[in-house]
Protein backbone atom coordinates (compact mmCIF):
# COMPACT_ATOMS: atom_id res chain seq x y z
CA UNK A 1 0.00 0.00 0.00
CA UNK A 2 3.17 2.22 0.74
CA UNK A 3 4.51 2.02 -2.73
CA UNK A 4 1.40 3.19 -4.79
CA UNK A 5 0.83 5.97 -2.50
CA UNK A 6 4.93 6.90 -2.40
CA UNK A 7 4.39 7.08 -6.29
CA UNK A 8 1.00 8.75 -6.53
CA UNK A 9 2.45 11.52 -3.99
CA UNK A 10 6.05 11.43 -6.21
CA UNK A 11 3.86 12.23 -9.54
CA UNK A 12 2.01 14.60 -7.99
CA UNK A 13 4.61 16.69 -6.89
CA UNK A 14 6.60 16.40 -10.20
CA UNK A 15 3.87 17.68 -11.94
CA UNK A 16 3.48 20.66 -9.46
CA UNK A 17 6.51 21.12 -10.17
CA UNK A 18 6.31 21.62 -14.00
CA UNK A 19 3.39 23.53 -13.83
CA UNK A 20 4.92 26.23 -11.69
CA UNK A 21 6.04 29.60 -12.95
CA UNK A 22 9.93 29.34 -13.68
CA UNK A 23 12.42 31.49 -11.32
CA UNK A 24 13.62 34.01 -13.65
CA UNK A 25 11.14 34.53 -16.31
CA UNK A 26 13.32 37.28 -17.59
CA UNK A 27 15.80 35.63 -19.02
CA UNK A 28 15.09 33.05 -21.70
CA UNK A 29 18.42 30.99 -20.79
CA UNK A 30 17.78 30.86 -17.12
CA UNK A 31 14.07 29.13 -18.10
CA UNK A 32 15.66 27.37 -20.51
CA UNK A 33 18.60 25.68 -17.74
CA UNK A 34 15.52 25.03 -15.90
CA UNK A 35 13.09 23.12 -17.86
CA UNK A 36 15.52 21.91 -21.25
CA UNK A 37 12.09 20.41 -22.45
CA UNK A 38 10.91 23.47 -23.17
CA UNK A 39 13.80 24.54 -24.67
CA UNK A 40 13.42 21.45 -27.18
CA UNK A 41 9.77 22.25 -27.48
CA UNK A 42 10.70 25.64 -28.67
CA UNK A 43 13.59 24.43 -30.83
CA UNK A 44 11.11 21.76 -32.80
CA UNK A 45 8.66 24.77 -33.01
CA UNK A 46 11.27 26.71 -35.12
CA UNK A 47 11.92 23.64 -37.27
CA UNK A 48 8.53 23.12 -37.43
CA UNK A 49 6.92 26.33 -38.22
CA UNK A 50 10.09 28.80 -39.07
CA UNK A 51 9.06 30.98 -35.78
CA UNK A 52 11.91 32.03 -33.89
CA UNK A 53 12.43 30.61 -30.22
CA UNK A 54 12.29 33.93 -28.77
CA UNK A 55 9.56 35.19 -30.71
CA UNK A 56 7.39 32.14 -29.01
CA UNK A 57 8.87 32.69 -25.65
CA UNK A 58 7.97 36.74 -25.50
CA UNK A 59 4.54 35.16 -26.61
CA UNK A 60 4.12 33.11 -23.63
CA UNK A 61 5.33 35.79 -21.28
CA UNK A 62 3.10 38.25 -22.65
CA UNK A 63 -0.26 35.80 -22.49
CA UNK A 64 0.23 33.75 -19.34
CA UNK A 65 3.48 34.58 -17.68
CA UNK A 66 4.50 31.32 -17.98
CA UNK A 67 1.44 30.13 -15.98
CA UNK A 68 -0.08 26.38 -17.29
CA UNK A 69 -3.40 26.92 -16.07
CA UNK A 70 -3.79 30.75 -16.66
CA UNK A 71 -7.14 32.37 -17.59
CA UNK A 72 -8.20 36.06 -18.19
CA UNK A 73 -9.69 37.18 -14.57
CA UNK A 74 -13.44 36.92 -13.99
CA UNK A 75 -15.86 39.53 -14.14
CA UNK A 76 -17.72 41.21 -11.63
CA UNK A 77 -21.55 42.43 -10.92
CA UNK A 78 -21.10 45.42 -8.72
CA UNK A 79 -17.66 45.37 -8.46
CA UNK A 80 -17.99 42.58 -6.00
CA UNK A 81 -19.83 39.42 -7.14
CA UNK A 82 -17.80 37.56 -9.39
CA UNK A 83 -18.86 36.58 -12.77
CA UNK A 84 -18.11 34.85 -16.04
CA UNK A 85 -14.62 34.98 -18.00
CA UNK A 86 -14.29 37.51 -20.83
CA UNK A 87 -12.97 34.92 -23.08
CA UNK A 88 -12.93 30.75 -23.08
CA UNK A 89 -8.98 31.70 -23.52
CA UNK A 90 -6.69 29.27 -21.24
CA UNK A 91 -3.49 27.64 -20.85
CA UNK A 92 0.22 29.02 -21.61
CA UNK A 93 -0.79 30.56 -24.98
CA UNK A 94 -4.22 31.80 -23.73
CA UNK A 95 -5.95 29.86 -26.90
CA UNK A 96 -9.53 30.15 -27.84
CA UNK A 97 -11.47 27.22 -27.52
CA UNK A 98 -12.26 27.58 -31.19
CA UNK A 99 -8.71 28.30 -32.51
CA UNK A 100 -7.34 25.68 -30.27
CA UNK A 101 -9.82 23.22 -31.71
CA UNK A 102 -8.93 24.46 -35.56
CA UNK A 103 -5.60 23.50 -34.77
CA UNK A 104 -5.83 20.48 -33.34
CA UNK A 105 -7.72 19.75 -36.59
CA UNK A 106 -5.47 21.03 -39.02
CA UNK A 107 -2.51 19.40 -37.34
CA UNK A 108 -3.91 16.06 -36.18
CA UNK A 109 -2.61 16.94 -33.05
CA UNK A 110 -5.81 15.47 -31.23
CA UNK A 111 -4.57 15.28 -27.61
CA UNK A 112 -3.22 18.37 -27.55
CA UNK A 113 -3.82 20.11 -24.10
CA UNK A 114 -2.86 24.07 -23.14
CA UNK A 115 -1.58 23.51 -20.42
CA UNK A 116 0.85 21.43 -22.10
CA UNK A 117 4.23 24.05 -22.41
CA UNK A 118 4.69 21.45 -25.98
CA UNK A 119 1.76 21.87 -27.29
CA UNK A 120 1.63 25.52 -26.93
CA UNK A 121 4.48 26.77 -28.17
CA UNK A 122 3.91 24.46 -31.27
CA UNK A 123 0.41 26.53 -31.74
CA UNK A 124 1.84 29.34 -31.05
CA UNK A 125 4.17 28.34 -34.32
CA UNK A 126 1.00 27.49 -36.28
CA UNK A 127 -0.58 30.67 -35.78
CA UNK A 128 2.30 32.87 -36.80
CA UNK A 129 3.36 30.38 -39.73
CA UNK A 130 0.04 31.23 -40.88
CA UNK A 131 -0.29 34.96 -39.98
CA UNK A 132 2.80 35.03 -42.97
CA UNK A 133 0.84 32.83 -45.22
CA UNK A 134 -2.20 35.43 -44.96
CA UNK A 135 -0.70 38.86 -44.29
CA UNK A 136 2.82 38.18 -45.34
CA UNK A 137 4.11 39.00 -41.54
CA UNK A 138 7.70 37.86 -41.05
CA UNK A 139 8.23 35.69 -38.42
CA UNK A 140 10.78 37.72 -36.74
CA UNK A 141 8.58 40.61 -36.50
CA UNK A 142 7.10 39.69 -32.83
CA UNK A 143 5.15 43.51 -33.19
CA UNK A 144 2.95 42.67 -35.82
CA UNK A 145 2.80 39.19 -35.15
CA UNK A 146 1.06 39.25 -32.24
CA UNK A 147 -1.39 42.26 -33.44
CA UNK A 148 -2.78 39.49 -35.93
CA UNK A 149 -2.82 36.63 -32.75
CA UNK A 150 -4.85 39.40 -30.81
CA UNK A 151 -6.75 40.67 -33.66
CA UNK A 152 -7.00 37.52 -35.88
CA UNK A 153 -6.31 37.40 -39.40
CA UNK A 154 -9.16 39.26 -41.04
CA UNK A 155 -8.49 41.35 -37.79
CA UNK A 156 -5.22 42.66 -38.73
CA UNK A 157 -5.84 42.88 -42.61
CA UNK A 158 -8.04 45.36 -41.59
CA UNK A 159 -6.51 47.31 -39.12
CA UNK A 160 -8.92 46.95 -36.38
CA UNK A 161 -5.90 47.30 -34.53
CA UNK A 162 -4.66 50.98 -35.33
CA UNK A 163 -7.46 52.78 -32.68
CA UNK A 164 -6.23 50.48 -29.52
CA UNK A 165 -3.67 52.00 -28.26
CA UNK A 166 -3.17 49.68 -24.84
CA UNK A 167 -3.00 47.32 -27.59
CA UNK A 168 -0.12 48.67 -29.63
CA UNK A 169 1.77 48.96 -26.99
CA UNK A 170 1.28 45.68 -25.71
CA UNK A 171 2.71 44.24 -28.74
CA UNK A 172 5.35 46.88 -28.35
CA UNK A 173 6.27 45.01 -25.33
CA UNK A 174 6.38 41.88 -27.04
CA UNK A 175 8.46 42.77 -29.53
CA UNK A 176 11.02 44.32 -27.06
CA UNK A 177 10.67 41.10 -25.05
CA UNK A 178 11.63 39.16 -28.53
CA UNK A 179 14.76 41.56 -28.97
CA UNK A 180 16.34 40.84 -25.28
CA UNK A 181 15.71 37.41 -25.08
CA UNK A 182 17.21 37.05 -28.77
CA UNK A 183 20.43 38.86 -27.20
CA UNK A 184 20.07 36.14 -24.36
CA UNK A 185 19.82 33.32 -26.81
CA UNK A 186 22.84 34.05 -28.18
CA UNK A 187 24.70 32.94 -25.47
CA UNK A 188 23.30 30.21 -24.40
CA UNK A 189 21.97 28.30 -27.54
CA UNK A 190 25.01 26.54 -28.58
CA UNK A 191 25.58 24.91 -24.48
CA UNK A 192 21.90 24.29 -24.75
CA UNK A 193 21.81 22.21 -28.12
CA UNK A 194 24.92 19.80 -26.37
CA UNK A 195 24.13 16.56 -24.78
CA UNK A 196 22.58 16.26 -20.86
CA UNK A 197 25.82 14.52 -20.11
CA UNK A 198 27.85 17.44 -21.56
CA UNK A 199 26.34 19.87 -19.80
CA UNK A 200 25.96 17.98 -16.71
CA UNK A 201 29.76 17.56 -16.56
CA UNK A 202 31.14 20.82 -17.95
CA UNK A 203 28.57 23.92 -17.56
Amino acid sequence: MRKPLFLLASALALTSCISTQPRNISNVCDMFEDRHSWYTAAERTKARWGVPVPVSMAFINQESSYQSRARPPRTRILWVIPWRRPSSAFGYAQALDSTWDEYRRETGNTFAMRSNFGDAVDFIGWYNANSYRRNNIQLYDARNLYLAYHEGHTGFARSTYADKPWLLETAARVQTNADRYGVQYMQCEEDLGRSWLWRLFFS
